[in-house]
């Protein structure tokens, strides 16, 4: 059976107003296009549901039984689509956003607290995921959104940088290189390197930075995390080039420092969702304040 909204609507205004005509001026249609809809609806329904003379239309026993039921249906179906709608226009509901574990860590806490202070009826969700799977969690539309090292080809994203940092040096405070207030990348030639792996959106950048700069890289150990990072250096492993955001407070300690590095070699964070896929209100209001936090987060760095 394929009976339609707008026939089981018709049949309404019909039943009410015992008229062709008259159902048609509440329903926005012509006499014949009553009289069309009404047989269409008979037909699907394999039974008669109306008897009509010339000066009124009478409903049959079956016609009597559907308008009975009929009208707390329809109000029942107007609720529920009343309250999809509101998921739509209304900031509340989970948005599910992917993101790597630096960026987790030190970025997204923020952004949740920020969130439940003034969207209480929005429930920000992060799953935390390497660069690669976050971008494959996108594509996929497993989340609403990413938020994401620049991961170069990005032709099926849609992407806004939303904050700017640099790269920095952290080493042991007793290592030589620890007294100079900025270091070139120059001088890390030679220096046994504990680096993030190539699953993390900044090893692409920094393996770049070395090669521009001349240094062939010394990598002793690569993981996964930048707390694993700084535990390796402390054990006197080597020196780590790693984002600044990486670097939360209390990471380093009393053993270890961070130096500049020159010339400054910047990556981008961006938030990324499909192309030509627009992103719901509520996630939409997630968005915009991630993006929000972002922008604050590096004014506060300058």
């Amino acid at each position: 059976m394929n009976v339609t909204l707008r026939q089981l609507q018709v049949f309404q205004a019909v039943a009410a107003t015992a008229s062709f005509t008259r159902a048609g001026a509440q329903v926005g249609l012509t006499q014949p296009a009553v009289s069309r809809c009404m047989r269409e609806l008979e037909l699907q329904m394999g039974v008669k549901l109306l008897n009509r003379n010339t000066r009124e239309v009478v409903l049959t026993e079956a016609g009597r039984s559907l308008a009975g039921g009929l009208q707390g249906a329809l109000d029942e179906l107007h609720a529920v689509l009343q309250g999809v709608q509101g998921l739509v226009t209304q900031r509340r509901g989970r948005v599910r956003v992917a993101s790597s574990p630096t960026l987790s860590a030190h970025l997204l806490p923020a952004c949740i607290a920020r969130c439940r202070d003034e969207h209480p009826e929005l429930q920000l969700v992060v799953l935390d995921r390497i660069q690669q799977q976050t971008l494959h969690s996108v594509r996929l539309g497993e989340v609403d959104f990413g938020v994401v090292v620049d991961p170069g080809e990005r032709e099926d994203l849609h992407a806004q940088t939303i904050l700017t940092e640099s790269f920095c040096l952290v080493l042991p405070r007793t290592h030589r290189l620890a007294r100079k207030r900025q270091l070139r990348w120059a001088e890390l030639a030679g220096e046994p390197l504990v680096l993030l792996d190539a699953a993390s959106g900044s090893r692409r950048l920094i393996d770049r930075a070395l090669a521009e700069q001349g240094v062939q890289a010394h990598v002793v150990q690569e993981v996964g995390h930048a707390t694993t990072i700084f535990r390796m250096l402390e054990a006197g492993l080597g020196l780590s080039v790693v984002p600044r955001l990486a670097i939360g407070p209390g990471d380093l300690g009393e053993a270890l420092v961070q130096r500049p590095l020159l010339p400054r070699v910047q990556r981008e964070l961006m938030l990324v969702h499909r192309r030509n896929r627009a992103l719901v209100p509520v996630a939409q209001v997630a968005w915009e304040l991630i993006a929000r936090v972002a922008g604050e987060l590096q004014t506060r760095e300058r």
